[in-house]
């Protein structure tokens, strides 16, 4: 039930189904949105200022101040009108008219001067110039928040560019305003581009972990996430060594996530999608991953508590960070599907070895009482996860049984019955031949010869040479005929 001093807005959220999180987490504020700059700083700050009961009104502070360094008036006035709608009374709340006055006339004269230049180098017929004026036309827009427009003009930097640097760098701010857009489609679209076999980009291969890991949170958006754990899996360590703080370190990737989202993320997509071998290789014993998991020792700690088949304590330690992954920008939306699927594999492979388990023993071994667990087991079967039965009386689970023995029959069966066909095919083909026969094949013209059809009463016809000029009967005719032969 929620306390008397909630803000309605919450009470309101949770009527509507939308992700409340009344528990602290454990990170430190200050500390978590220090690792991050630009755009997805803002976007994280209004996440939690909008889900969190216990961090919304230092959170949202934070973005209404976070929106006012920079040029984006549409941004601002979302911050303060969650705020006026949290924390009605806060100073924030009050729209600053004279600060968006003074942003919209910089953004306008900005807007002029650049498409000035722009139709100067035009003029001049400068393709380098042309480029740079796009390049610079689109990031002004992007920081503004005019990203429909901000596409166009990098969209539009494709004829002018020249060196295949040009090409890598038009492409990568086609890939972060596609993610601030939320178009994973083209994410991944521009992304394959740079990746693309046909052509070989040199400026592309220092990238490579900037475009695994948009192109895992690609995939990990459009809920696939056995290929979304892949490419996070993949992710070069490079991007460990960043100095997050430094603008100019192209290691850096901080203005979409850190190194510690790539282990958070590819753990948990790999947990949801990968049985136990292929996480004690692909995950446990990769040296390029592991880099990654050092900096989250808790998600190391579950895979390998399930790789360990200790499924209770794996689920343990994901319940426990819960409300930090509520109020992550990219697992908010897929957190329960990620925990449903871990949950559900974890109780599959839990039930592997048994022929029937009792439903006392599931509900001690996951934590949880009979009838919850009757409960989720039911759910896997109906969806297919999950090949048994519940005995309600015994109060067990009992996996189907399979006969061996008539499955072999089964099979040995259907194998005499195809070898039976296949000669009976074999000998008709070798009695046409004999019999003097020509088959054409479809669409090829017939050779010269003809074929010579002798009727009952000594009546000879002659036909040409295509098998399908023959009617069923006068076909039979002519094989008993040269059978007779």
């Amino acid at each position: 039930m929620a306390s008397a001093s909630e803000p309605t807005y919450f009470i309101r959220a949770r009527q509507e189904g939308r992700p409340v999180v009344k528990d602290l987490p454990k990170f430190d504020l200050d500390a978590y949105i220090a690792n991050y700059r630009g755009k997805t700083r803002f976007d994280r700050l209004l996440l939690i200022g909008t889900t969190s009961t216990l961090l919304a009104s230092e959170a949202l502070r934070y973005a209404v101040a976070e929106a006012k360094q920079g040029k984006d008036v549409g941004r601002y006035d979302m911050a303060v009108a969650a705020i006026h709608e949290i924390i009605p009374g806060d100073p924030n709340a009050t729209p600053d008219v004279a600060w968006r006055e003074k942003i919209n006339k910089q953004i306008k004269a900005e807007s002029d001067r650049l498409e000035t230049e722009l139709k100067g180098y035009k003029n001049n017929l400068i393709k380098e110039s042309i480029r740079m004026g796009y390049d610079d036309l689109g990031q002004h827009f992007h920081r503004t928040g005019n990203l429909v427009e901000s596409v166009k003009a990098f969209g539009r930097m494709r004829d002018f560019c020249t060196t295949p640097s040009h090409v890598v760098i038009m492409n990568l701010r086609l890939i972060s305003v596609s993610i601030d857009q939320g178009n994973w489609l083209a994410v991944q679209t521009n992304v394959q581009k740079l990746r693309s076999p046909g052509q070989q980009f040199a400026e592309a291969q220092r990238l490579t972990a900037k475009l695994s890991a948009a192109m895992g949170l690609a995939l990990l958006a459009s809920g696939n996430y056995k290929e979304a754990a892949q490419e996070f899996i993949d992710t070069d360590p490079r991007m460990i060594q960043a100095r997050l703080d430094d603008p100019a370190d192209e290691e850096a990737f901080n203005e979409v996530l850190t190194p510690n989202d790539i282990a958070v993320y590819g753990g948990l997509c790999a947990l949801a999608s990968m049985d136990r071998a292929d996480l004690q290789k692909q995950v446990l014993d990769n040296g390029k991953f592991r880099s990654y998991l050092e900096l989250e020792p808790h998600i190391r700690r579950a895979i390998t508590f399930f790789v360990s088949s200790k499924y209770s304590s794996c689920l343990s330690i994901l319940e426990s960070y819960r409300s930090d992954y509520l109020l992550d920008l990219h697992l908010q939306q897929h957190l329960g599907e990620l925990y449903l699927q871990i949950r559900s594999k974890a109780i599959q492979q839990y039930f592997i070895p048994f022929s029937c388990a009792t439903l006392a023993a599931l509900a001690a071994a996951f934590d949880t009482d009979e009838q919850t667990i009757a409960q989720e087991l039911t759910r896997m079967i109906k969806r297919g996860n999950l090949d048994a039965r519940i005995d309600l009386v015994g109060r067990m689970l009992v996996a189907k049984t399979v006969d061996a023995r008539s499955e072999v029959h089964e099979h040995a069966l259907q194998m005499a019955k195809e070898y039976e066909r296949t000669a009976h095919l074999r000998i008709l083909r070798m009695e046409m031949i004999n019999a003097g026969l020509e088959v054409a094949e479809k669409g090829k013209t017939p050779g010269a010869g003809g074929i010579l059809l002798e009727h009952a009463g000594g009546e000879r016809e002659y036909r040409g040479p295509s098998v399908a000029n023959f009617s069923g009967e006068n076909l039979a005719r002519s094989l008993r005929s040269g059978l007779r032969g």
